[in-house]
């Protein structure tokens, strides 16, 4: 009997509809959104639809040793969920059921496969949101949300997907079922095994189930306002100034020169000149609002970025500012429309950034790359777009990264804010982690995965 049988066996009369051998599921599961796809075909695709589902393929796993990649809708950008060859790919998008909805405790407890779009969507008649908000949102799941610690473009004012997570429901290797967390707002008894497992990018179990955490929608209209600048310089520091006026916009985008360029050549100036009233500038940041004094603070972040040097436009009324907001939409169509992209994520302290896109403007100038940049500006948290032609990747691209990479932790930051290490960034993690740190993180994967099945060859190799 092999790992098959035994998993048939296990799953009885579910087995052909949650087994797929079909050669284009296989082949499917190879890849992600990061454009990077593995070498050889997993054995099967096992489409969970259950907990004892997931417990069978662990325990068959675990049985035969063989390896598991949990994936959800396959949109990462690190190749953290991508198949390997002779492993189970086991998928939870089924899983996809809103179990509950409390107004009164503000929670939601959800299976790992539902859409982040359409839980806010569930949330929207009870006033009430989820605040990760990656720019995948419309197809991304909370369960990969959970995996990689999305955050998006409200985290700098309501967080990312750890300060989300009250509890979550896991299999371990072995195919046991571990409870974690809580429902209560506060909750501090044993070590926090909820948070280490928010991020751990599948390798330490597979999330079955999350308790997460909801907050009532902001009152009023959002106010948003958009800023065209001579350079990314200026519009660095009036992020920084509007920061450090204490000011907590939802949003703050910045787009640099190349992004705003090809962003043009998509979208056409005259998109841009009617939203923002002007043009040719080599540098945007977009400022939202939210909440009951969205006005007033919009009203002083005009001021202050136009201090700065910033044309600022102040939309009127929400149409204009979807007007704004649709220019920072655009950056991820313009640049797939103008060449093969591998979408990077590094982050830095906010008072850095300046340093990181001059640095970025080096590397790009120095491998002969073209690298637009977007920046999460209320966080710090950059993502350079290595852009080139043809349908793959070259080694300079990586050689660049490496590069960026280094800059970035040398400047204070880290490697990823969001996407996480996958693979992708699994040859730099010691150098940021240092011996120390990364050998008992090692060592904390064993303790969890002893036979080193969940996900091997991702995030430490």
């Amino acid at each position: 009997m092999d790992v098959i049988d035994w998993l048939r066996a296990a799953l009885g009369e579910d087995a052909d509809d949650v087994l797929s051998f079909e050669p284009d599921h296989l082949d499917a599961a190879r890849g992600d959104h990061s454009g990077w796809v593995s070498d050889g075909l997993p054995l099967a695709v096992v489409n969970a639809r259950t907990v004892d589902h997931v417990q069978a393929t662990m325990r068959a796993a675990s049985e035969f040793r063989v390896p598991v990649v949990p994936r959800g809708a396959g949109t990462g950008l690190a190749g953290g969920a991508n198949a390997t060859a002779g492993s189970l790919v086991l998928s939870v998008a089924r899983m996809n059921r809103i179990l509950e909805i409390s107004a009164e405790d503000q929670l939601a407890v959800v299976e790992p496969g539902v859409v982040n779009g359409d839980l806010n969507a569930a949330l929207e008649p009870f006033g009430l949101f989820f605040a990760p908000d990656p720019a995948s949102k419309a197809i991304s799941t909370v369960g990969g949300n959970i995996a990689t610690n999305a955050g998006g473009l409200l985290c700098a004012k309501y967080g990312v997907t750890r300060d989300a997570v009250l509890g979550l429901d896991v299999v371990l290797a072995d195919g046991r079922l571990l409870r974690t967390g809580h429902r209560t707002v506060k909750g501090v008894t044993g070590y926090d095994l909820t948070s280490l497992l928010v991020g751990s990018e599948g390798t330490l179990g597979v999330i079955v189930g999350a308790t997460v955490r909801v907050l009532p929608q902001p009152q009023g209209e959002p106010m948003t306002l958009g800023a065209l600048f001579p350079d990314v310089r200026a519009a660095s520091d009036a992020a920084a100034r509007v920061t450090a006026a204490h000011l907590r916009p939802a949003v703050m985008e910045l787009l640099d020169g190349p992004a705003l360029d090809r962003i043009s050549a998509h979208l056409g100036e005259r998109t841009i000149r009617d939203a923002l009233g002007a043009t040719g500038g080599a540098a945007y940041l977009l400022v939202q609002f939210d909440g009951p004094g969205a006005a007033a603070d919009a009203a002083l972040a005009s001021t202050l970025i136009a201090e700065t040097g910033g044309t600022v436009r102040v939309a009127a009324d929400a149409e204009e500012g979807e007007r704004l907001l649709a220019i920072r939409r655009a950056f991820h169509p313009a640049l797939a429309a103008s060449g093969t992209v591998l979408i990077e994520d590094v982050a830095v302290p906010r008072s850095r950034m300046p340093e990181m896109f001059a640095a970025i403007e080096r590397i790009g100038e120095r491998y002969g790359i073209a690298i637009p940049t977007v920046a999460h500006a209320g966080d710090g948290n950059l993502h350079p777009n290595f852009v080139t032609q043809g349908d793959e990747i070259g080694q300079e691209v990586w050689d660049a990264a490496g590069d960026l990479f280094r800059t970035a932790v040398a400047l204070g930051g880290t490697l990823t804010g969001e996407h996480g290490v996958g693979v992708l960034k699994r040859r730099w993690l010691a150098e940021e982690l240092g011996p120390d740190s990364y050998e008992l993180q090692v060592k904390l994967k064993s303790v969890f995965d002893p036979l080193g099945i969940l996900n091997p060859g991702k995030v430490f190799g």
